[in-house]
């Protein structure tokens, strides 16, 4: 996917501008005001990425922005390679922009860079039980992947996110093609 801008009538997805990086954690921490009201609460109260974790997104990865009609962002997918496919990192929509079919379209938009980049698939990680997360991502084609399914890379991120307190997660993927 190049950086052309895909238009609809309010939105855009296009890959983010360094100049839009100190942006993203305020979308980011809205985004995680949703937790508040779940068994994860702490979430909302975290403070998330790093403006220094953005930029080696930009740089090492994919970061990919949802813009209004005035080119701000309102969402973002972060992407990269984890055991030979995509790898959706993270995926916010800041929620005064939610239900407008951003994270669907920030998601095709990481298929399809996945596709012409030559994986054979985009994986995630996410909560079991939280209507936003896994039961989102199945509406959009992913499944869950059984424990023996899991590469070291998807292994080590298993194990990073336990470190940090994320449990009852399920690793999914969604063939591109």
């Amino acid at each position: 996917m190049t950086s052309e801008i895909e238009h609809t009538p309010r939105y855009a997805i296009r890959l983010a501008r360094r100049d839009e990086l100190t942006k993203l954690p305020a979308i980011e921490l809205a985004a995680a005001q949703l937790f508040h009201a779940t068994t994860y609460t702490w979430i909302s109260s975290d403070t998330g990425m790093a403006l220094a974790d953005f930029e080696h997104w930009l740089v090492n990865g994919k970061l990919w922005v949802a813009v209004d009609a005035t080119d701000e962002p309102v969402g973002f997918a972060v992407a990269h390679e984890v055991d030979g496919n995509a790898y959706l990192h993270e995926l916010d929509i800041d929620p005064k922009h939610g239900r407008q079919g951003l994270g669907a379209r920030l998601i095709d938009t990481v298929a399809a860079w996945a596709q012409t980049s030559g994986y054979r698939a985009v994986t995630l990680s996410t909560f079991a039980d939280v209507a936003w997360n896994a039961p989102y991502y199945r509406r959009l084609g992913f499944r869950v992947l059984d424990d023996d399914e899991l590469g070291p890379g998807l292994r080590e991120v298993r194990a990073h996110e336990a470190e940090v307190g994320l449990t009852n997660r399920v690793y999914m993927l969604r063939p591109v093609g």
